[in-house]
């Protein structure tokens, strides 16, 4: 099988104009860029935290990410404005892709009791977010190396107008809905 992005522009174009009756190409919804940011709540008390969760991030994404800082302090987690609380790597073009390849084809069906994605995980404005329980799903990260198993949050930024076309848009890219 072709590369998803060759998978778009051949057969998801054409699927979508047909489905809503879209005027032009332009039209047609499209993947602007997928967000993956894992929250490190210990980050604050180690460094050490940080730094596995960002080799993490880097191994499964093969892009540099950056350390995400409080934006303001919170008493009760213990956080102060500007502390090191977790790590994200925004994905584009050629890279989010292969990412999004990897996630449907190898990471989602190596997750034990897998039936599906939610359905309702939707903004209202055509963006999806999918929480992952543990990194271990990724075959690039090995059991053996990793500090601690922490999740992460995949942010799917679509330019679709509605749920509907968002959701239309990734199950053409065969992302696996429960039933």
């Amino acid at each position: 099988m072709s590369t998803f992005k060759e998978l778009y522009n051949k057969e998801i174009i054409p699927a979508l104009m047909k489905e809503f009756n879209y005027k032009t190409v332009m039209q047609v919804p499209k993947l602007e860029k997928i967000v993956i940011n894992i929250g490190v709540g210990e980050g604050h008390i180690d460094e050490k935290y940080i730094e596995a969760a960002l080799k993490d991030l880097e191994t499964i994404t093969g892009q540099k990410a950056v350390i995400t800082k409080a934006r303001k302090s919170i008493a009760g987690f213990k956080i102060r404005e500007g502390q090191n609380i977790g790590v994200k790597v925004t994905l584009r073009g050629e890279k989010m892709y292969n990412f999004f390849e990897k996630l449907v084809r190898v990471a989602l069906p190596r997750v034990r009791d897998f039936r599906g994605v939610s359905k309702t995980a939707f903004d209202g404005h055509g963006n999806y977010t999918l929480g992952i329980k543990e990194q271990l799903i990724f075959p690039e990260i090995e059991y053996d190396n990793i500090l601690k198993i922490r999740g992460m949050d995949v942010v799917f930024v679509t330019t679709a107008k509605s749920n509907e076309e968002a959701k239309a848009l990734l199950a053409q890219f065969k992302m696996p809905f429960k039933n």
